[in-house]
């Protein structure tokens, strides 16, 4: 019996072992990045509202000491959330693209080609 395309897929990415990213920490490195991501410019309009609500100088330095701990904080997110959110379609990528090739292999070890680059069925 032929297996279908599909379950044949599915078949050979359970040989490859490749792990399932639900299960790892991935969803928790992807969960801080967003939470980050979202939490920098909220810290940055708390401390604009604080150095505009004050005209005391100290108060203002903190506001501005906060704003740059907002900024970091939302690049470490957005890197955060960028790296764990491409994993898992990169992951499932490359394990496509080599059953594609892989496909493509049976498929040409099946037929002759040609030096005009088509291919003619091998008997």
């Amino acid at each position: 019996m032929t297996e279908a395309r599909a379950d044949r897929f599915v078949r050979e990415l359970a040989e490859l072992k490749i792990a399932d990213p639900a299960a790892g920490r991935s969803q928790l490195w992807l969960r801080l990045g967003t939470l980050l991501l979202v939490l920098g410019p909220v810290l940055a309009v708390v401390a604009f509202l604080m150095s505009h609500s004050t005209r005391d100088p100290l108060v203002q330095r903190d506001a501005i000491t906060l704003v740059g701990g907002a900024v970091v904080a939302a690049v470490v997110g957005a890197a955060l959330f960028l790296r764990y959110s491409l994993t898992g379609f990169l992951r499932f990528w490359l394990a496509r693209q080599a059953f594609d090739l892989a496909v493509f292999a049976d498929r040409v070890n099946h037929k002759e080609v040609e030096h005009d680059g088509s291919f003619t069925a091998s008997r």
